[in-house]
């Protein structure tokens, strides 16, 4: 299954700046929150009514009057997904779960990350509620059905254990892939943060391995920064990309 023009926003939450992805199938209004970390409220009144501050980047309407010109029905939030558990992408979940009815998904190898998002929030001097617990794992490789959007999901550790990339599906024009901190415009995820199983010879290893055979007009949502492409990043990443080389990194390992 595959969607066709998907509409697509982003809002940039919290004091890290994390981008926060909401993706509406415009044939049926099925809605999906990837990495709803921080601003709860904002993203509700958005998603709801078009209330408030919105995304800092759309391809759909901006009103109701212009989702009814376009005959897109009203949204419906189908789940919540996250790429993986740092405090800043999964904080507040609990918040928007209190007023979404959805189940939460997340990678099982992110679950003892997950219950130290209070405690790691703290250190940014920061409070967040306490941690959700995921409903449903994914599953690597599986193509995940959430509503009419389906996406693939690719486990891609080294920036945590269980991060994962997430490929929408699309029909009629390249494919989506929210990356969170695996990979970003010409950097990649660190590895060095506690309590987080991060390694960069893992994390190489999955960029290699699962991304980059990825078409190459594929567009990617890193979690922080600016979009980018896989075949651009393939080509110019210097951690990662083609001229990296085998295991020889003259500028580090880190964004």
């Amino acid at each position: 299954m595959s969607v066709n023009e998907p509409w697509v926003e982003y809002f940039f939450v919290g004091v890290l700046q994390m981008r926060c992805s909401v993706v509406t199938d415009r044939e049926t209004g099925d809605t999906v929150i990837i990495d709803g970390g921080g601003e709860p409220e904002r993203l509700i009144n958005w998603v709801d009514g078009f209330n408030g501050r919105g995304p800092d980047w759309s391809n759909g309407p901006q009103s109701i009057d212009e989702m009814e010109h376009q005959k897109i029905p009203p949204r419906k939030v189908v789940a919540l997904l996250n790429t993986h558990a740092h405090f800043d992408h999964s904080g507040h979940i609990p918040d928007l779960l209190e007023h979404y009815p959805v189940q939460w998904y997340l990678h099982p190898d992110d679950t003892y990350l997950q219950t130290l998002a209070s405690s790691s929030a703290l250190r940014y001097g920061l409070q967040v509620p306490k941690p959700a617990v995921a409903d449903i794992d994914f599953v690597a490789g599986e193509f995940l059905e959430v509503g009419a959007l389906e996406f693939e999901i690719l486990h891609t550790p080294g920036h945590t254990l269980g991060g994962c990339c997430l490929r929408l599906v699309v029909k009629d024009g390249p494919d989506h892939l929210f990356v969170g901190d695996t990979l970003f415009a010409g950097s990649v995820g660190r590895t060095d943060l506690p309590d987080t199983g991060g390694d960069f010879t893992v994390l190489a290893r999955s960029i290699q391995t699962k991304l980059w055979p990825l078409a190459p007009d594929t567009v990617v949502y890193p979690g922080h920064g600016p979009l980018t492409t896989i075949g651009h990043e393939k080509a110019t990443n210097p951690f990662v990309g083609d001229g990296a080389g085998s295991g020889v990194y003259s500028r580090g390992k880190y964004a």
